[in-house]
């Protein structure tokens, strides 16, 4: 059974490998191409952002026996980033190339900052305060 910071840190991986595609299609300007990919990885994220926020903030919640710590500051970076995805594919809708390069370089900063806030942090918090049969479903979800 993998742990929580094993389990989420590799979906990240898995996130970061899709946007990565996606920016150097853009970057070669095959919009079309990289506007599929990014609609991937708008999904791969937004259902990685529910995990988090449905399944394991709210056990860790009630395990710290608060919801202002952080997986308060997590949800608002998820919706600052949620944000920044929808206006990446609404500039690269516009035929905005210029636009989207830009909000990648913002989308891609952020997400390594949020991304090492929750590994270095949070995942190893849960790991800690979390029995494993938290993540047994989660993994199920992340197959």
């Amino acid at each position: 059974m993998h742990s929580i910071t094993a389990t989420f840190t590799d979906n990240h991986r898995h996130c970061d490998h899709l946007f990565a595609d996606a920016e150097a299609l853009l970057s070669r300007h095959q919009r079309e191409q990289a506007s599929t990919r990014f609609a991937e990885f708008q999904q791969a994220l937004l259902h990685h952002f529910t995990l988090e926020e449905q399944q394991l903030f709210p056990q860790l919640e009630q395990q710290i026996g608060s919801s202002n710590g952080p997986t308060s500051v997590m949800r608002s970076e998820h919706e600052q980033l949620r944000r920044l995805v929808a206006e990446l594919l609404q500039s690269l809708e516009a035929d905005n190339e210029q636009r989207a390069l830009g909000l990648c370089e913002t989308l891609m900063m952020l997400l390594q900052q949020h991304n090492m806030k929750e590994e270095r942090m949070l995942y190893p918090m849960a790991d800690q305060l979390l029995d494993g049969t938290t993540i047994a479903p989660i993994n199920a979800q992340l197959q």
